[in-house]
């Protein structure tokens, strides 16, 4: 079709979406030589973004609506067999259909021992082939479910609308931009990936999954050099700020390209460090930018911010255990390999990474906040003030910033209000009908604490707030 023709399907496009759906079969008449429908409807596809338009079931178009987007959300049991699907067929590619197995198998076995190394080590771990593909047998199906997870919030929020203009820096393999595509199957998604490594080959062969109405666009090249013009509603940064050379500067940069009313989500890893940097990361975008933090470590006092380390994440169900990751981890070795390997038995599950932990950072220019709540001038103690407390009962209010972190004994959990110097932790000493609420809250609930003991804890440089029958713990009503 020329641009003479192309130019008639964008004109009747933008005369009919104000008056009923566009259907190719009606354009094509009004179209020099009248080429076919499906031509008609190839174009209006390729100008959807421009146009705005969402691709219906019939094969019809419709105006994508600026109002927030409905998602039914019932949680990720697994990744999507479509998707394991799509990632066996690039192992079949590239390895042939015996890639679990002998020297191919024992390759990839060894990349992914070489990179969960050299990130526990804080080196920089370097993408190839191999080590893409890999990434994507360990890390895809996790990424993929806490995106998902994430993003479900924010849409029963009702802050992410149905036309949709994404940037996910650090895209890897493609982890982030599924879970967007099948959390927004009806919304308009213009979406770009800015992936300078050879993992943007496996995420450009998955993004081939996504449905008609998702639009990607692939950036190869490093987050400082990229030109990605213009605000983002959502900008995703998902297990990348480690691996920055200055994460801080690249956050701050990224904040600015932020629309007045849209999301900037940082996802990282559970372990200490780099939720502890995410923690830190965050609060520098607040100080420097004027940032307001959506969630989960809102800020409950005005004026106030908090200083503590905050080793805060949160958990979901496992997955369970896909097919690809099974396969390599009981896969037969070549005997070069099980003498190096001789004190692990294959099948031992090495290989399998099912468990969904993350932490995240949510971050807005609006001043929208997750708790729309000011404990100004009511009867709450502020953390920060904690130690003039120590061994009295008061009354706090916080929100709930981890699952249990006992190993045995006492139930113990995180709080945070937004003021704290130190960490502050829920000991549950004794749970009665009263303090449940402490057990039964999500991540990021929040919780009234009423005639709570406060006591210094100096092995852990922390204050316990001992929760025992005394204690009545509450959280909103529904």
């Amino acid at each position: 079709m020329d641009d003479t023709q192309r130019k008639q399907v964008h004109d009747n496009a933008k005369y009919l979406r104000e008056v009923r759906p566009i259907d190719p079969e009606e354009i094509h008449e009004y179209v020099d030589g009248q080429p076919h429908p499906a031509a008609v409807r190839q174009v209006l596809r390729e100008s959807a973004v421009e146009l705005g338009l969402l691709e219906r079931d019939d094969g019809s178009f419709e105006p994508a609506p600026d109002e927030p987007v409905s998602v039914s959300f019932e949680g990720v049991d697994a990744l999507p067999q479509e998707i394991a699907l799509a990632l066996e067929e690039q192992l079949l590619d590239a390895f042939g259909p015996g890639w679990p197995d002998g020297t191919d198998g024992d390759r990839l076995r060894a990349t992914i021992r070489d990179f969960k190394q050299q990130y526990l080590s804080g080196g920089e771990v370097t993408y190839d082939e191999v080590t893409a593909l890999g990434y994507a047998i360990y890390h895809l199906p996790t990424y993929f479910a806490a995106t998902q997870h994430v993003l479900a919030d924010l849409a029963a929020d009702g802050l992410l609308s149905g036309s949709l203009r994404v940037l996910d820096v650090g895209a890897g393999v493609g982890g982030p931009a599924l879970a967007l595509d099948a959390l927004l199957a009806d919304a308009l998604v213009e979406y770009h990936a800015i992936e300078p490594s050879e993992a943007a080959d496996v995420l450009e062969e998955l993004l081939a999954e996504t449905g008609r109405n998702f639009h990607p666009t692939i950036h190869r090249e490093r987050v400082e050099s990229a030109d990605v013009d213009g605000e983002f509603d959502l900008i995703l940064c998902a297990n990348v700020l480690s691996e920055l050379d200055d994460a801080e500067a690249v956050l701050l940069e990224l904040f600015e390209s932020l629309s007045p009313d849209g999301t900037l989500c940082a996802i990282a890893p559970a372990d200490r460090n780099t939720a502890i940097d995410l923690r830190q990361l965050e609060r520098a975008v607040e100080r420097e930018r004027g940032a307001t933090i959506y969630g989960p470590t809102v800020r409950l006092w005005p004026h106030e911010r908090p200083e503590s380390t905050s080793w805060s994440f949160d958990r979901k169900p496992d997955l369970d255990v896909p097919g690809f990751q099974r396969r390599l981890d009981e896969g037969e070795r070549t005997p070069e390999f099980e003498e190096r390997d001789s004190d692990r038995e294959r099948g031992d599950g090495e290989f399998i990474n099912v468990d969904v932990q993350y932490a995240y950072s949510l971050l807005r220019r609006d001043g929208t906040r997750a708790l729309d709540i000011d404990l100004t001038g009511g009867r709450f103690a502020k953390l920060a003030e904690s130690e003039k407390h120590v061994t009295d009962r008061i009354d706090l209010a916080g929100v709930k910033l981890s699952h249990d972190l006992a190993e045995g004994g006492n139930p113990l959990f995180l709080i945070g209000d937004g003021s704290e110097m130190v960490d502050h932790f829920a000991v549950l000493t004794r749970e009665t009908l009263l303090n449940g609420d402490l057990s039964e809250a999500d991540y990021g609930d929040f919780l009234q604490f009423e005639n709570v003991l406060v006591l210094w804890n100096d092995d852990e440089a922390a204050y316990n707030l001992v929760v025992d029958d005394e204690t009545i713990v509450e959280g909103l009503p529904d």
